[in-house]
Order: C-alpha cells, then sequence, then structure tokens
C-alpha cells in the first residue's frame, strides 16, 4: 500500500487540524496504522495507532486531545487533533504495517505532513 499525508499547517495554539492519510491499494484493512511525528534533533515518536481491529493507543502526551480513526471503505486514516499545543509541532508521518499469510510484514511511509503550532 502507498500512503499520502496531508492536512498539515499553522494553526494558533488552542486549535484544531484533521490530519489525513490516503491510502492506495486494495489491503488497507488488513493494515495497522499509525501517525508519528518527528522534529528536528528528535527521533521519530509514535502519537497514535489504530489496529485493523480498531483497537487504539496514543502517547500520554496527546491523549484526551487527539483521535485516531480509520474508514476502511474510503482507505483513509485520521488524526483528529485538538487543544493544540507549539510542542505539537512536528512533521507528522502516517504509516501502515501488516503481516502476510505467510508471516512478512509489509511496512509503509507516507511523506510528512508538517503541522505548526504558533500565535
Amino acid at each position: 500500500v502507498q500512503l499520502q499525508a496531508s492536512g498539515g499547517g499553522l494553526v494558533q495554539p488552542g486549535g484544531s487540524l484533521r490530519l489525513s492519510c490516503a491510502a492506495s491499494g486494495s489491503s488497507f484493512s488488513n493494515y495497522n496504522m499509525a501517525w508519528y511525528r518527528q522534529v528536528p534533533g528528535k527521533e521519530r515518536e509514535l502519537v497514535a495507532r489504530i489496529s485493523n481491529e480498531y483497537r487504539t493507543e496514543y502517547v500520554d502526551s496527546v491523549k484526551g486531545r487527539f483521535a485516531i480513526s480509520r474508514d476502511n471503505a474510503l482507505n483513509v486514516a485520521y488524526l483528529q487533533m485538538h487543544s493544540l499545543k507549539p510542542e505539537d509541532t512536528a512533521v507528522y508521518y502516517c504509516h501502515g504495517q501488516m503481516y502476510t499469510r505467510s508471516g512478512e510484514r509489509l511496512d509503509s511511509w507516507g511523506r510528512g505532513t508538517l503541522v505548526t503550532v504558533s500565535s
């Protein structure tokens, strides 16, 4: 699957944004999807993930503010972000991962989308 992230931009503190990750291919529903973020000089950080069974997990710093979801009919994963803080500023990447029946792990990364939280 190929992934394309979009929806980043400039937002004031306290504002909201919704990121989208559009997937091409027919196996999207089998993929576990996740959003990561990275700032210069730091390692890429897992922000949220949603399994192919819709189980969700979040990093503590975004719990209660961010929500990850997916629409398998549209082949899209979303990251709804509320109450944004300057420390949320980063390039956000979507990631998909699945295991084939033979046990092969497949990983796919989308290009990042920049989120800037600033007044």
